[in-house]
C-alpha cells in the first residue's frame, strides 16, 4: 500500500540501528526501500544497505573517528540539493539519529531551505551492546540512571566527562566512540571515585555476525579495548548493572570474559 508520508522532495533521517537488519523498525525498512537516494554513514551495515532499491542512488557520506570524512556542511548541502531536485531522500544513520548523530544540524539545514524533513528513530548501540552481553542498562536499587556520553570531540581529543556523573556509582555509563579514549575515561572515573573493580562491558560490532563481547573491570578498560580489536566500532558500558552478564545463545559471536 502506498504511503503519503514520503513524497518527492522530502527528507527522512532514518535510524539504521546497530547493524543487524532484523533490528530495523518496519518503518525504517519501508522508507529505505522507497528512497530515490540514500546518503549513508560509514557504520551502516552492508546488510542494511542491501535493502536500498536497485534503481536508487547510494551515497557514502561516512563519518568515522580518526579517519577522513565528509564535512557536515557538505552533507547538509547534498541532502537539501537532492530533495530540491525532487528526490525522496533518506539520510541513513547508524543507531538512533537523535543520539550523537548530528541530527540537529541536518534538521536545521532542511528547515532553512524549506525542505520537508522527518525523523525515524532506531535501536541505539547501547541497547544492542547490553543485549549482546546479556546485561541490563538499568537495575532497580543498583543502577537508577543511564547516561549516554561521547568520548570523542570534533577536534579528535578525548572529551572531559562531567565529574558529578562520573562519581555516581548508581549510574550506568554508555560511552559512544570510546575506543581511543578508553584509558582516559577509566582514569577520569577512578579519579572521581568509581571503584577500580567497577564492571565494564566492551562490545565490538554489536548485533553483527562478527560481534565480540568482553566483560571486565574498569581499571583494565584500556587493555580490554585494545585486546578486542584494533579499528572496529566499540561500545563501552560501565556500571554495576552490567555485572554478571554472561553471553548466551548466540553462536555467531566470538566472546571472551576477562575479570
Amino acid at each position: 500500500m502506498p504511503h503519503d508520508d514520503f513524497l518527492p522532495g522530502m527528507v527522512w533521517l532514518v535510524g539504521a540501528g546497530p547493524g543487524d537488519p532484523e533490528l530495523l523498525t518496519r518503518k525504517a525498512e519501508r522508507l529505505i526501500r522507497a528512497a530515490d537516494v540514500v546518503f549513508h554513514d560509514a557504520l551502516v551495515s552492508a546488510e542494511v544497505l542491501d535493502l536500498v532499491a536497485p534503481g536508487a542512488r547510494r551515497v557514502s557520506v561516512g563519518k568515522r573517528s580518526g579517519r577522513h570524512s565528509v564535512a557536515q556542511e557538505t552533507i547538509d548541502g547534498l541532502i537539501v540539493a537532492a530533495a530540491q531536485e525532487g528526490a525522496r531522500v533518506v539520510r541513513l544513520k547508524g543507531g538512533d539519529p537523535a543520539i550523537f548523530g548530528r541530527t540537529a544540524e541536518e534538521l536545521a539545514a532542511c528547515r532553512t531551505a524549506g525542505v520537508p524533513v522527518r525523523v525515524c528513530p532506531g535501536v541505539t548501540a547501547a541497547s544492542a551492546a547490553a543485549a549482546a552481553g546479556a546485561s541490563a542498562l538499568t537495575s532497580r536499587g543498583i543502577a537508577r540512571r543511564l547516561v549516554f556520553v561521547t568520548a570523542h570531540l570534533d577536534t579528535g581529543a578525548p572529551a572531559e566527562l562531567d565529574a558529578a556523573v562520573l562519581a555516581d556509582s548508581g549510574a550506568t555509563l554508555a560511552v559512544y566512540m570510546g575506543r581511543a579514549a578508553a584509558g582516559s575515561v577509566a582514569r577520569q572515573l577512578i579519579a572521581a571515585g568509581r571503584r577500580a573493580d567497577t564492571p565494564v562491558l566492551v562490545v565490538v560490532n554489536a548485533s553483527l555476525p562478527r560481534e565480540r563481547v568482553v566483560h571486565g573491570r574498569l581499571d583494565a578498560l584500556a587493555f580490554l579495548v585494545e585486546a578486542v580489536g584494533a579499528r572496529e566500532p566499540v561500545m563501552l558500558l560501565i556500571g554495576e548493572a552490567v555485572r554478571g552478564g554472561e553471553p548466551v545463545g548466540h553462536s555467531r559471536a566470538r566472546r571472551s570474559a576477562l575479570v
